[in-house]
């Protein structure tokens, strides 16, 4: 089986050509940051236009770069939620033509899934394995027992854990996208300036998350202080810290509370590509005894691969979705 699938939900233009023996014969990503770095986030309006100019060419490229004809393709699969509204539409309705033209099956996909799923992709992970997913938009902690099958154990009461570090990389002065460049800067922290920073939640019965009392302990000191290079650098690597151990302690409650023994550990999203998170979230793995897996980075953030891949995953197992659902910005696994 070879599945053509697109991804649309936000920034990112993403199409790939995935088959049934866990293969990306191609995938292009194209990045909007030009578009909206002036902004400081992303311009929904502005996301969907792009979607729009770059998928006829990307799905063509992709096809000449694996050298495969429409002959060869089995389904088109496209993200229809949850996401920015206008892009889920253009990805969905793009990828719906394409399959009436091509006379193909359309397969919609959750991109929560998609990240839940990624694993099986490239590393072959066996049910169950507890899922650490951390976006810009999402963290949850989710036990996921089969295609289909998932149960959330925690999530965030109020910011993800991307969100926190896009905002306390704006405190800092830093760009956007905020991730990257707070981790960057508190690679040159010296440890001259000492910040006592909460770690919301660590230790409470429950396995949610909060993030907002952090990015506000970060808003306070950054008001209180005349801050110099150093300490700039200092407080990014306290604020990354305080995230990556929060996220460890939440987990390790997640593990607590299920009755279900794991496989493993996965991480996926945009927030899995931080060295920090994943050096935090490796040693835990090794106190729980499992396997730890985390996608390579270019398959943590959103792309096209893991809806080729999900909906693969779905069709084998006969859980496929209506080929009429429509796209929708909500839609929790």
């Amino acid at each position: 089986m070879l599945i053509l699938g697109i991804e649309t939900s936000c920034d990112e233009t993403s199409v790939a050509l995935v088959d049934d023996r866990r293969e990306i014969r191609a995938q292009i990503t194209r990045s909007q940051l030009d578009e909206h770095v002036r902004f400081g986030g992303v311009v929904p309006e502005i996301a969907a236009r792009a979607h729009l100019e770059y998928l006829p060419r990307m799905t063509a490229q992709v096809m000449a770069d694996a050298g495969v004809v429409w002959a060869e393709i089995d389904g088109i699969a496209a993200t229809v939620g949850p996401g920015l509204m206008g892009g889920l539409l253009v990805g969905a309705t793009y990828g719906r033509a394409l399959a009436t033209a091509r006379g193909l099956p359309f397969y919609p996909v959750n991109h929560l899934e998609g990240h839940a799923l990624t694993a099986r992709l490239t590393d072959d992970a066996q049910f169950p394995y507890l899922l650490l997913l951390v976006s810009g938009g999402h963290t949850a902690l989710i036990a996921v027992r089969g295609v289909g099958e998932y149960e959330t154990l925690g999530e965030t009461r109020d910011d993800a854990a991307g969100e926190c570090f896009d905002k306390c990389a704006k405190l800092l002065g830093l760009g956007w996208p905020g991730g990257p460049a707070l981790e960057k800067l508190a690679a040159g922290a010296r440890g001259e300036f000492r910040f006592d920073l909460p770690h919301p939640m660590i230790g409470a019965a429950h396995a949610d998350f909060s993030f907002s009392g952090l990015k506000t302990a970060v808003r306070q000191v950054v008001r209180r202080e005349g801050f110099a290079d150093a300490q700039r650098a200092d407080l990014a690597r306290a604020a990354q810290n305080a995230i990556a151990v929060t996220l460890a302690d939440r987990t390790r409650r997640a593990f607590q509370l299920s009755a279900q023994t794991f496989t493993a550990l996965v991480v996926a999203g945009g927030v899995a590509a931080n060295q920090t998170v994943r050096a935090a979230l490796q040693k835990l793995a090794d106190e729980m005894k499992v396997a730890f897996i985390a996608p390579p980075i270019a398959l943590c953030t959103d792309n096209a691969a893991m809806i080729a891949w999900t909906a693969i995953e779905r069709v084998r197992a006969g859980v496929a979705y209506p080929a009429d659902t429509k796209p929708r910005p909500r839609w929790p696994l």
